[in-house]
């Protein structure tokens, strides 16, 4: 008997995921994982915060006087990574779609880009706070 094909979003746009069970989807998954990292790195606002990424987060482990704070702090950075990875993704399929100019379109992009504002403003808050912690 011919196994049915899978209806998972993931499995159709990874056909070898597909094949795979259990934990012998990880190899796979962590490959498209890491080709997606890479593909970040074609994003320059993305290199940018990587490249502040670098400095904050052993600056964090200097700031921070428990464990708490220094979670806090690496957790904050490490947000507007995975924020601006989502908003660059969302671009991308946007842009996949048509060159056209649609109001969705722009609506989708800029709630992307709303996303990564606020995720900058919380990571600016929290840094903040912990240096008037630290310093005053």
């Amino acid at each position: 008997m011919k196994p049915t094909p899978s209806t998972d979003p993931v499995d159709q746009a990874h056909p070898r995921l597909a094949k795979c069970a259990g934990l012998a989807r990880l190899g796979p998954a962590l490959r498209h994982s890491l080709a997606g990292l890479r593909a970040g790195c074609d994003e320059p606002a993305f290199r940018q915060e990587i490249g502040l990424a670098v400095v904050m987060i052993p600056l964090a482990f200097w700031i921070g006087r428990n464990w708490v704070e220094i979670a806090l702090l690496v957790g904050v950075v490490v947000g507007v990574l995975v924020t601006e990875l989502l908003n660059s993704g969302i671009e991308a399929a946007i842009d996949r779609i048509g060159p056209e100019r649609h109001p969705l379109s722009g609506r989708a992009k800029d709630l992307g880009s709303a996303a990564v504002l606020l995720s900058l403003l919380l990571a600016g808050g929290v840094w903040l706070a912990a240096l008037y912690h630290r310093f005053f």
